[in-house]
């Protein structure tokens, strides 16, 4: 029997459920291959970041992707001049800038990186590349150029990102602008010329002002979103969802990835109760929601396989799917009967894609401990008005 408790909090209702589900009784591997089916089909994204020391590389990359560049994953000092570093969803390939004294000249040294690069599997390949000027020393070299048209002849799409950039903020109008001398540069490398004001040919698709943190070191940093706007413009379209999924800036992106997933959970879940069944067969819903949260959780770069043992995460398959989610429902619906149908399975399917949707954002922005989440999914598991507002809407939709 519900009690006046759990009817003013639906949330309570599914807590305090019974047992009659165990979590030896939810399978896991729906999740488990679902999210590793997800990362293949997303693949890696793979960003080639040029420049000297003290230029900003890493401040960059963690400003961006939330990662350490040295710390993205297994570091591989490829040669001399180029390491590799990566993870599921990304790469680096970090490039160091021409040093003075070399006996090569730029373009050789840079043809040589490339063709280690080339002879790597594909999965590492180059698709952006992000060259690093420091807006302090707002000049483009005679190497910096030489290495910017080898990159380009071999097809790599090249960002000039001027970094650290100190910006003015106008107290009436809220709008930063940079130093006089790097808007003049940007101008410049937007339309190239010598000295005698011949053009110059220098291949570079876009030119982006950045700042990796706020003045003084704190704070959120400045360009950032023009930057991971115009590098997934510039990303080849077969690897456009691995830089959504890499990238930690844009959240709307990932929803815009996962609400597809979610609608068609829900679809199969209706398909699945075609047929009503008795609510206590409703955890024939738990494979279904369990492979949602698994492509979902792809998306947002969870690894919940590695954070998370065998028993913590059937037992979050426990509270999020199936039985006690379906019983709760019920009890809150006088006269509603005991019958899951098509209805009431796409609502609550869709109604728990939602919720663990805004959990998985929760953990991928950094509020919310990844061992933590069984304990925390009460804060985000469907109430009664979910479920109705997503009946209400799937009948909208059919009308």
């Amino acid at each position: 029997m519900t009690s006046a408790k759990e009817k003013e909090n639906p949330k309570m209702a599914t807590q305090s459920e019974d047992s009659a589900v165990k979590a030896s009784e939810i399978d896991d591997q729906p999740f488990l291959k679902a999210n590793a089916q997800a990362k293949r089909s997303y693949g890696r994204f793979n960003l080639a970041i040029v420049g000297g020391t003290g230029v900003g590389k890493s401040s960059l990359v963690n400003a961006v992707f939330g990662r350490d560049l040295a710390k993205v994953g297994k570091g591989l000092p490829v040669t001399r001049g180029v390491h590799y570093f990566n993870d599921d969803s990304l790469g680096i390939w970090d490039l160091e800038g021409f040093e003075i004294g070399s006996r090569e000249s730029p373009a050789e040294i840079l043809r040589r990186h490339l063709k280690t690069i080339s002879n790597r599997p594909a999965i590492e390949q180059v698709s952006v590349v992000w060259y690093c000027v420091l807006s302090q020393l707002p000049r483009l070299t005679s190497p910096d150029i030489e290495m910017i048209r080898e990159m380009d002849a071999a097809g790599m799409p090249v960002i000039l990102v001027l970094t650290k950039v100190d910006w003015t903020k106008n107290p009436v109008t809220g709008k930063r602008t940079a130093p006089q001398d790097v808007e003049e540069f940007r101008d410049w490398l937007e339309d190239p010329v010598d000295e005698q004001g011949v053009p110059l040919d220098i291949p570079i698709q876009r030119v982006i002002l950045t700042s990796a943190r706020g003045k003084h070191g704190k704070g959120k940093g400045h360009g950032l979103g023009e930057l991971v706007t115009e590098t997934l413009t510039l990303s080849p379209e077969n690897e456009k969802d691995a830089f959504r999924i890499a990238q930690r800036l844009n959240l709307p992106w990932k929803r815009e990835m996962a609400r597809p997933i979610i609608a068609t959970a829900a679809s199969a879940a209706a398909a699945a109760a075609a047929i009503p069944f008795p609510v206590a067969d409703a955890a024939i819903l738990a494979p279904i929601q369990l492979t949602m949260m698994g492509r979902i959780a792809a998306i947002y770069d969870l690894e919940l396989k590695t954070m998370l043992s065998a028993g913590a995460l059937a037992q979050l398959g426990v509270q999020i799917t199936g039985q006690a989610l379906a019983r709760s429902f019920f009890k809150l619906i006088p006269g509603a009967g005991s019958v899951v149908g098509a209805g009431v399975a796409f609502a609550l399917t869709a109604a728990t894609g939602e919720g663990w949707l805004r959990l998985s954002e929760q953990v991928h922005t950094g509020k919310l401990d990844l061992d933590k989440i069984g304990e925390s999914w009460g804060q985000y598991a469907p109430t009664f008005l979910d479920v109705i507002r997503k009946m209400t809407e799937q009948r909208i939709a059919k009308s």
